[in-house]
């Protein structure tokens, strides 16, 4: 009986040690976010000064404002050229590891804009990337809301498409709740993301048109939500990557009809943004490349390279037809982003598939700062009679003068030749 009576209180003594141990535990992660909380606040101030400080609107000698049509999609109006700049992957870590970094790339944003001016700025995703190890917080919110606040400042219209870091499974919050405060008009006025049809997957599938004074669309920008993991990948770790869904390319398809009806008749020529690259990028590289690089029946290179170690085309294992779709319904250009290091434009059975030059200072590693022929943008000039030109502006150019002093880059050592591009001092990272 004594023994047992040991044994009891032997196991309530253990009992309350775990409970205090627990307690202490649960004590210690909450001082420890708590501090978290408190220099992520002073880190994103820091970075709010810069841009409301240091930033200035940029100088339109006449800025195009957008009007609402009857279906509530945005459009401008223009005879002349209208002007898009492709901006992806700017990866605003958002917390205390990563200030520097966010600094230098709205720095880089910001210096880019102000230069070239465009009409709109269309964003292909991953502008948030609230990776903690990298970034020191889970929070998106505050990436998106320091991007958002420059575009503000600076007074330029712009468009958003979601890359699959924007909203991780670990982040704060999720792609509605991204969405609902960039559509926040009266914080963020100059932002025309659109959430999309509720029966449509995603949170950003909208278009944007431009027309001339006699009412015609010369011109349809598609944005398109191309998702994040597939297949219980939900980190992202197996690159196991989602792409446009068959009810996206089902409204794309009835969008197109809806404004051929209200173009009298005539089917909009269009361009498309999003994150992802779709298979046919990798179908056209891998034809392009198996040709000794050089030009197909199907193939026509126009610029740049595939700069991923292994000429690696991070594409989804799932097609669900808006690439056919695309050539069906006028779509000439695609634009997209999600492999930094890769920028090169094809021409892919009469549709222009490019990647954009990519912003990011954060999340390939430690190099990546200091590694700089892939920084920049992607010029986009639509032209009144629906035909486009393309271009792609590397960020180390004198035109584009920042606020704060550029990071030193070796460009000249970086662009070392190999076969079909160019050699890539992070592929071991």
């Amino acid at each position: 009986m004594a023994t047992k009576q040991k044994m009891e209180t032997k196991g309530k003594k253990k009992a309350r040690l775990a409970v205090k141990i627990l307690i202490i535990i649960a004590l210690v992660i909450g001082i420890l976010a708590g501090i978290m909380a408190i220099t992520n606040v002073v880190s994103n101030s820091s970075n709010s000064k810069f841009i409301m400080n240091s930033l200035k609107p940029v100088a339109y000698e006449h800025q195009l404002k957008p009007e609402v049509d009857k279906n509530g999609n945005y459009y401008f109006v223009t005879d002349g050229d209208f002007k898009v700049l492709q901006i992806t992957d700017v990866h605003i870590g958002g917390g205390w590891l990563s200030t520097g970094k966010d600094t230098m790339a709205l720095n880089a944003v910001a210096a880019m804009i102000t230069a070239e001016k465009p009409d709109l700025v269309v964003v292909t995703g991953d502008v948030a990337y609230p990776v903690p190890y990298q970034a020191g917080t889970f929070n998106n919110k505050e990436s998106a809301k320091l991007f958002a606040t420059m575009m503000e400042k600076l007074g330029v219209y712009w468009c958003m498409c979601f890359g699959n870091h924007d909203t991780e499974i670990y982040s704060y919050f999720n792609r509605d709740e991204i969405a609902a405060m960039y559509q926040d008009h009266e914080k963020f006025k100059h932002c025309l993301l659109q959430k999309g049809p509720d029966d449509v997957d995603g949170a950003c599938n909208y278009v944007v048109n431009v027309k001339n004074s006699a009412g015609d669309i010369t011109q349809s920008l598609f944005m398109f939500d191309s998702h994040s993991y597939t297949d219980g990948d939900y980190f992202g770790i197996k690159w196991k990557y989602d792409c446009i869904h068959e009810n996206q390319v089902a409204w794309y398809k009835d969008t197109v009809k809806q404004l051929t009806r209200e173009n009298k008749g005539a089917q909009p020529k269009s361009l498309a943004f999003f994150h992802i690259p779709p298979q046919e990028m990798r179908d056209a590289f891998e034809e392009y490349k198996k040709a000794g690089y050089k030009d197909t029946e199907n193939v026509k290179y126009l610029y740049g390279i595939i700069g991923e170690g292994g000429e690696l085309i991070c594409c989804s294992n799932y097609n669900y037809g808006i690439f056919d779709a695309f050539k069906e319904n006028g779509t000439q250009g695609v634009f997209f982003g999600h492999d930094h290091l890769n920028n090169m434009s094809l021409n892919y059975k009469g549709v222009q598939l490019t990647y954009g030059y990519s912003i990011d200072y954060l999340a390939y590693g430690s190099s990546i700062s200091k590694f700089g022929r892939q920084r920049g943008c992607t010029v986009i000039t639509a032209h009144p009679d629906g035909t486009f030109d393309q271009a792609q502006e590397n960020y180390y150019q004198d035109k584009y003068v920042s606020v704060n002093e550029k990071e030193e880059v070796d460009l000249e050592h970086e662009m070392g030749e190999v076969t079909g591009g160019i050699s890539n001092p992070l592929a071991d990272e």
